[in-house]
C-alpha cells in the first residue's frame, strides 16, 4: 500500500511540475483544494491509462520498438498523455494539454523522469 501511495504522490508532483514548466499544459482551478484534487484524479487516470494500454501497445508494436531502438516510446507516451488529458476533460477536470508536439511529448517525458527519480528516492524497501 505504501508503494502505491508513493507512486501516486510522485505522479501528482510530476504532473504539477509539468503544468508549471511546460507551456501548453494547463491546470485551470480556482483554489488549492481543487488543484490538489484535480492533480490526484488526473494521476489516477494517467496510471490507469498506462497500466491498461502500455503493455498492449508494447506487445503489439514490439517490432517498432526494436526498429526505432525504443524511440517510438516517446510518441506512445505522448499519445497516452494526450489521452489522459482527453479523459480528464470528459470527466470535467480542468486539466488541458494543447497538442501533441511539443506539449504532450515533453509533458510525458517530464512526468516519466520525475516519477522515476522520486520513486527511486522514496521507495526504500
Amino acid at each position: 500500500m505504501t508503494s502505491l501511495l508513493i507512486r501516486l504522490g510522485s505522479t501528482v508532483v510530476a504532473l504539477w511540475l509539468a503544468t508549471l514548466l511546460i507551456p501548453g499544459i494547463a491546470l485551470n482551478s480556482d483554489s488549492a483544494t481543487e488543484t490538489v484534487t484535480t492533480l490526484v484524479l488526473v494521476s489516477v487516470i494517467f496510471g490507469v491509462v498506462n497500466a491498461v494500454l502500455q503493455p498492449i501497445i508494447k506487445t503489439v508494436g514490439c517490432g517498432f520498438y526494436l526498429l526505432t531502438l525504443g524511440l517510438i516510446a516517446l510518441v506512445v507516451n505522448g499519445l497516452l498523455f494526450l489521452l489522459t488529458s482527453w479523459i480528464a476533460g470528459q470527466a470535467g477536470l480542468p486539466f488541458e494539454v494543447d497538442g501533441f508536439w511539443p506539449e504532450a511529448v515533453l509533458g510525458a517525458l517530464l512526468v516519466s523522469v520525475v516519477t522515476w527519480l522520486l520513486g527511486a528516492l522514496l521507495d526504500r524497501d
